[in-house]
């Protein structure tokens, strides 16, 4: 299988899936869009597209030129071909971009480890089969989808963010949260300037400077369910 990966900051990769995809097998490219790579021609090249995280929004496509055409590539390859897409918090907001929803500011940031609560939907979904609820997961976002597209299901969700997993048909997926934590990300993360704003707005100064800690400690539960998330995943592409 052949896996196409959009990035929008180099530090924002697949993480811990890069390490599962290599024990699949999987082919996989990059294009890091900030740095002006070009989305390739050939969609049809791939079995699965993953659009990852970034600090900025789906609005910004003036400061951001990037942004409008990757939304019409997840758009073509998601409604158009019907081929198996994934996103992860930027990502995810993406997919709804694409499908003509309305992405907002959220009403507050959440930055950190949070649990969320699968929905009746995401308990039978098989993207989660074999994790429960409430789920342990990571947060680091200001934004949210705030309208539903038509034919999505909400699969999970949080007291301050409705709509933390969908699915559009079946072969469609966003996951506002991140499962790809490594042991370097809450490091790498923090060097971005909006990201660092938000995890001291969201956590305080104080827990703000012990997050790389409080995360390496949960590392391998996030790394558990990583891992049957991409089983998961995979498993969808197959069938």
């Amino acid at each position: 299988m052949r896996f196409l990966v959009f990035q929008h900051v180099d530090v924002e990769h697949p993480g811990v899936f890069r390490e599962f995809w290599r024990e699949a097998g999987i082919d996989w490219k990059a294009v890091e869009l900030d740095a002006g790579e070009p989305i390739p021609e050939r969609l049809a090249d791939y079995d699965a597209l993953i659009a990852m995280g970034g600090p900025m929004d789906v609005w910004q496509t003036e400061r951001h030129s990037w942004l409008e055409p990757e939304i019409a590539a997840i758009r073509t390859f998601v409604v158009d071909m019907k081929r198996p897409f994934l996103g992860v918090c930027l990502g995810h907001q993406l997919l709804a971009a694409a499908l003509g929803c309305r992405v907002a500011p959220a009403a507050a940031s959440e930055v950190g480890p949070c649990t969320v609560e699968l929905t009746p939907a995401g308990l039978s979904d098989p993207l989660f089969a074999g994790l429960g609820s409430p789920l342990l997961t990571f947060q680091w976002h200001s934004s949210e989808v705030a309208e539903l597209p038509d034919g999505a299901v909400v699969l999970a969700r949080t007291e301050l963010c409705e709509v933390q997993a969908m699915r559009w048909g079946s072969h469609a997926y966003g996951l506002q949260f991140h499962a790809e934590l490594t042991q370097d990300t809450v490091d790498e993360w923090a060097m971005i300037p909006e990201y660092h704003r938000s995890l001291k707005e969201a956590l305080g100064a104080e827990r703000a400077a012990g997050l790389a800690a409080e995360t390496a400690a949960l590392l391998p539960q996030f790394s558990s369910t990583a891992r049957t998330l991409n089983a998961n995943f995979l498993e969808l592409l197959r069938n």
